[in-house]
């Protein structure tokens, strides 16, 4: 078929998909057994798309035979009707599919030695509505857990619209092979009380004291959309989603200069900190085990955006690999966001402009937890990324009132462990063009002497991190630690290069001890810096296959080579999110914790660009 795109970078369409299945099927490659677990666009040639050349459309098929276990993956060309290449997976396991939820859940409650736990609990009678949670189960080189493995943790419902995660059945562990569709051991532990408070939510009187906002734009908003490609007070970008990551950006640039090639958030980890038999294990690869953005969210005016809204469809392959049409993937708006700049002149005469942003966003669901993903363009250069996170806390059970060491009662009796949600953003820079080179930047108080004769002195120091290995830092708050990304080609009219700034909004990173198998598998997580010379193959920092892997794929093996980053195209791995210690205020359903960083000019800008904004109200401000 031919390409009718007009841009390279734009998303997969359901033709190009339905397409690249069929080159599959007709080499034969796809039997009544095989399944899709990741289908991916293949990022085109930077050099090509910088060049403006004609690119191929191609497309990453992840191939499982569920009767074998055996996977692949396959490379179409959509352009050349094609296949490229076809090679069996290496190490790890593709992500897990939809329909292996429902299997694992039918293998479980299948199983004798389940039935037998359930009964010996009293629970006989609450078989038909328990829940069980299809979980990813880490790596422990255990014998019998090679190939498609799953653990499931149970937990009972009154009906099958109730919340399941209010009532855990403590201490009942079934570990499944799911290409065998058997169990391979089921562990009972214990007789803890199964906790009796409702988790059901949404359904309070609602408070009526809560007035109505109305956001209106009567003649439209700012922004231009041409399919991808977005236009907004000096900004251009192209947006993008795929089933891993979800939302990506591409190309971004600011009053016509580069910034970024491509963003995203393209891996995170789920570690919990409990010792329990049920939870050791935990360390969830939301985007590598289960697909941020094949559990995307259809977003919903009034609810999830608020405003005059631009929506974005997204279409993903199925377990068949079939497409689907995910309608509202991608919520574009802009926001109100307060002053960005004002004075009071010594006559009284105050200047103000107010702050706007462009906000970008995508939400996905996996399993009890929701994360918001959400981009701000600001009008004076600044960009930042923002996680929200949100759902329902993961929990356990224990005697109400007593002390547990790493979980905390926010219900009788239900006791949600200590964790954490550690996201990785990955940030193609391009700042003035490909050549950039990264600065830790500090700032250094001075002792008193000749330099600083009256002790209030301090300065800052930059250091250039020239190797892969140099470049594995930590956030230090009390330095007012940043990062910058400098040209190494271009200046502004002060003689200094033309830079951003990655500024952290810094948490703790992986708390597990070196020792632990999550440790080796989320190395990543255990700095909040990374760079990199730009690689294409490099895209995730956990490894292509998290997914049952014994770890050191990803960040730590690409850095062992300590390859050069300086004057070179990088990028910039940047690790962030919350350590949770769960509060009682988090059930049934959890407020947003947000966590997050920003990007913003330094010397990019020859003075503040926002200095053309028209005053609020046309000029007019009411006293």
């Amino acid at each position: 078929m031919s390409n009718a795109h007009p841009h390279p970078l734009d998303p997969l369409t359901a033709d190009e998909l339905a397409a690249g299945r069929a080159v599959l099927e007709a080499q034969g490659l796809v039997t009544d057994t095989t399944r899709f677990p990741q289908v991916l666009p293949v990022e085109p040639d930077k050099a090509a798309v910088l060049a403006g050349t004609e690119t191929d459309r191609r497309i990453q098929f992840t191939l499982l035979d569920t009767a074998t276990g055996e996977s692949a993956d396959a490379i179409v060309s959509v352009t050349g009707e094609t296949l490229v290449s076809h090679e069996k997976c290496g190490e790890g396991q593709p992500p897990y599919l939809f329909e292996e939820y429902d299997l694992a859940e039918a293998i479980t409650k299948a199983s004798p030695e389940w039935q037998a736990a359930m009964h010996r609990r009293g629970l006989g009678d609450r078989i038909e509505h328990a829940f069980c949670a299809p979980l990813a189960p880490g790596y422990f080189g255990r014998e019998d857990e090679t190939g498609r493995v799953i653990r499931s943790l149970t937990f009972l419902r009154e009906d099958d619209a109730d919340n399941p995660w209010s009532r855990p059945v403590e201490g009942l562990v079934a570990h499944l092979n799911l290409t065998e569709q058997r169990v391979l051991r089921v562990e009972d532990e214990g007789d803890t009380a199964v906790p009796q408070d409702s988790g059901r939510y949404g359904h309070d009187p609602a408070r009526t004291t809560l007035k109505p906002i109305e956001i209106t734009q009567p003649e439209g908003p700012s922004f231009q959309v041409d399919g991808s490609l977005v236009t907004w007070e000096g900004w251009q970008l192209r947006v993008g989603f795929n089933a891993r990551e979800g939302l990506t950006l591409h190309q971004l640039t600011f009053q016509d200069r580069s910034v970024l090639y491509r963003a995203s958030v393209p891996e995170m980890v789920v570690p919990y900190g409990d010792t329990s038999i049920g939870r050791f294990w935990i360390s969830y690869f939301d985007a590598g085990e289960y697909l941020l953005g094949k559990n995307g969210n259809s977003l919903r005016l009034g609810c999830d955006c608020l405003g005059v809204i631009h929506y974005f469809d997204a279409f993903l392959a199925d377990d068949h690999g079939q497409p689907v049409r995910v309608p509202n993937a991608i919520c574009m708006h802009e926001e109100d966001y307060g002053i960005l700049w004002k004075h009071t002149d010594l006559d009284g005469n105050a200047e103000v402009r107010r702050s706007r942003r462009l906000v970008i966003s995508s939400i996905s669901t996996i399993g009890n937890y929701d994360y918001g993903f959400f981009w701000y363009l600001y009008l004076d250069g600044t960009i930042e990324c923002e996680a929200k996170a949100t759902g329902i806390v993961f929990s356990g059970a224990a005697e109400p009132g007593s002390a547990h060491p790493h979980a905390s009662e926010i219900a009788p009796g239900l006791f949600a462990p200590v964790h954490q949600h550690l996201f990785c953003a990955r940030l193609d820079f391009a700042v003035d063009g490909q050549r950039n080179s990264v600065y830790e930047v500090d700032a250094v108080g001075i002792p008193i002497g000749e330099e600083n004769p009256y002790g209030n002195a301090f300065t800052w120091k930059a250091t250039e991190l020239r190797t892969e290995q140099e470049a594995k830092r930590n956030a230090n708050p009390a330095a007012a630690r940043v990062w910058e990304v400098r040209s190494t080609e271009h200046t502004n009219r002060l003689g200094a290069p033309t830079a951003y700034q990655l500024v952290p909004r810094p948490s703790a990173t992986l708390m597990a001890q070196p020792e632990s198998t999550v440790y080796q598998r989320a190395t990543f997580a255990t700095n909040h810096l990374w760079v990199t010379p730009y690689a294409p193959g490099e895209r995730f920092p956990a490894g292509d296959r998290p997914n049952a892997h014994p770890g050191g794929a990803g960040l730590p093996a690409w850095t062992a080579a300590d390859r050069s980053v300086s004057d070179t195209d990088v990028v910039l791995w940047h690790v962030f999110g919350p350590t949770h210690i769960p509060r009682p205020e988090d059930w049934p359903v959890m407020p947003v914790d947000y966590s997050g960083f920003m990007m913003r000019p330094y010397g990019f800008c020859d003075r503040n660009p926002a200095l053309d904004l028209p005053s609020a109200a046309h000029g007019h401000c009411d006293h």
